[in-house]
C-alpha cells in the first residue's frame, strides 16, 4: 500500500454553501497560520469535544474566565499594595514608640531594648551600623528611629555589652 492509498483513505470532500464561505475559511486559516485542512480538522475536533465532554469550555468561555481571573488578580495586587503600605506605616509608628524612651533625656524608668537589635548583635560577628538599620528595616531618613538605635548601641557599649570598632558593632561575650 503506497502513500497515495493512505491519503485517499483519509481524505474527505466538503462542499460549502458558497464561495464566500470558503474564502472566509481560507482567510481564518491564514490568520491562524495553518492550512485550510488543519483549520477544518481543529474546528471539527473542537466541536466534537463540546459534545463528548461535559465540562468542556469553549474558547469564548475560557477567554471570559481568563479576563475575570486577571481582573481579580489586579484587584488583589492593589489590595496587597495597600496592606504593605499600612504595615510599613504601622512599623514606623512602632519604631517611633519604642524609640521615645531613648530620645527623651528626662526619661525615668527601665528602657526596653529592641529584641531584634540584641539578636542581631548576639550573632557574634561585627555588624555595621548600616547593616543593623537595614536588618531592622529602618530607613536612614527615619531620624528618630536612627537616633534611638544609636542611643541603644551607646548604652549597651557603656554597660560593656557591645564594643564599637571602625567596622561596626560586636557583642562582647560575658
Amino acid at each position: 500500500m503506497g502513500k497515495t492509498d493512505t491519503i485517499k483513505k483519509r481524505a474527505i470532500y466538503v462542499y460549502l454553501p458558497s464561495v464566500e464561505q470558503k474564502k472566509r475559511w481560507d482567510e481564518c486559516a491564514q490568520k491562524q497560520g495553518v492550512s485550510l485542512s488543519k483549520f477544518v480538522v481543529e474546528h471539527v475536533e473542537n466541536s466534537l469535544r463540546q459534545v463528548e465532554e461535559a465540562n468542556y469550555k469553549s474558547m469564548g468561555e475560557l477567554w471570559k474566565e481568563s479576563k475575570q481571573l486577571k481582573e481579580q488578580l489586579d484587584k488583589e495586587a492593589r489590595e496587597k499594595h495597600v496592606l504593605e503600605i499600612a504595615i510599613e506605616r504601622l512599623e514606623e509608628e512602632l519604631r517611633r514608640y519604642r524609640a521615645q524612651p531613648f530620645l527623651d533625656e528626662k526619661f525615668v524608668g527601665a528602657r526596653r531594648y529592641q529584641k531584634e537589635l540584641v539578636e542581631i548583635l548576639r550573632e557574634g560577628r561585627v555588624v555595621s551600623s548600616d547593616d543593623i538599620l537595614s536588618r531592622l528595616r529602618i530607613s536612614p531618613s527615619e531620624q528618630e528611629a536612627v537616633k534611638a538605635v544609636s542611643k541603644q548601641l551607646e548604652n549597651l557599649e557603656s554597660y560593656g555589652i557591645v564594643r564599637s570598632s571602625p567596622k561596626g558593632w560586636k557583642w562582647v561575650e560575658q
